[in-house]
């Protein structure tokens, strides 16, 4: 008996994958003390001019966790629905940040990453214990012909994702969304888990490292491809307001 497969482009994926994201942010906020920015206020509900994309972003940040950005967006009339956490910790520690967004429609379109703050080329004990664990995961990816591995257009971003980086494009089903359920929180178990046994990086290098994760989080943000598919989708105002605030350049906290 073949899997039901869901009906593409309806309210049924885009709760699937929010579901996801929002089991997620639970085990997030039971373990983190987090409180959230003000200064985002207006983009807790947003839409473009048409009203037909909807969505809701929100950022939070605390003692562990610099930043954290939660949204949603969908457009019920087309196959599009997207959601993302991305996780950027503070600089007491150097476990690596995480990041999980999911996009569907006929095509899935899957990131799911432990971003580095180090140079692996060189910190090799930071890639065996990050990074070893989370290969086999990569490699059953690259082996299953339901996922094609996604190359971003710019340099970039391409560049920043870790040698165990999940970015691929894949059909939407049921079966599917189930899988990928599974290994995001396997991924968010095994990092709480960093967490805990991280050791604290010493006071006199927080600085450079909170200036490090700055830098790289604001050019993931501006230099997204994506932005230019969200200035035809929602116009060029809203897009730099969700920019901004994906790296917290209009942060209050």
């Amino acid at each position: 008996m073949t899997k039901q497969q869901p009906d593409v482009g309806n309210l049924g994926v885009f709760e699937q994958l929010r579901g996801i994201i929002n089991e997620l942010r639970n085990k997030v906020e039971a373990r983190f003390e987090i409180v959230p920015n003000p200064a985002i206020q207006e983009l807790q509900n947003f839409s473009d001019p048409t009203g037909e994309v909807q969505g809701t972003l929100n950022t939070f940040s605390g003692r562990e966790i610099d930043w954290l950005v939660y949204q949603c967006a969908r457009r019920a009339q087309v196959d599009f629905t997207y959601v993302r956490l991305v996780i950027w910790l503070s600089s007491e520690n150097h476990v690596p940040h995480l990041v999980f967004e999911l996009g569907g429609g006929e095509q899935m379109l899957l990131y799911m990453d432990y971003i580095p703050r180090t140079d692996l080329f060189y910190d090799l004990q930071y890639l065996d214990r990050y990074y070893e664990p989370a290969n086999q995961t990569y490699l059953n990816f690259l082996a299953d012909s339901r996922f094609q591995a996604f190359n971003s257009k710019s340099p970039y971003i391409r560049q920043v994702g870790s040698p165990t980086c999940l970015c691929f494009t894949c059909p939407t089903s049921n079966e599917i969304i189930s899988l990928l359920s599974n290994v995001a929180h396997e991924m968010m178990d095994r990092w709480l888990i960093w967490v805990d046994e991280a050791e604290p990086v010493p006071e006199s290098e927080r600085a450079a490292l909170f200036e490090r994760d700055l830098i790289v989080r604001r050019a993931i943000a501006e230099r997204d491809p994506g932005n230019e598919n969200s200035v035809r989708l929602l116009g060029a105002e809203l897009t730099d307001k969700i920019t901004r605030s994906l790296w917290g350049g209009n942060r209050i906290l």
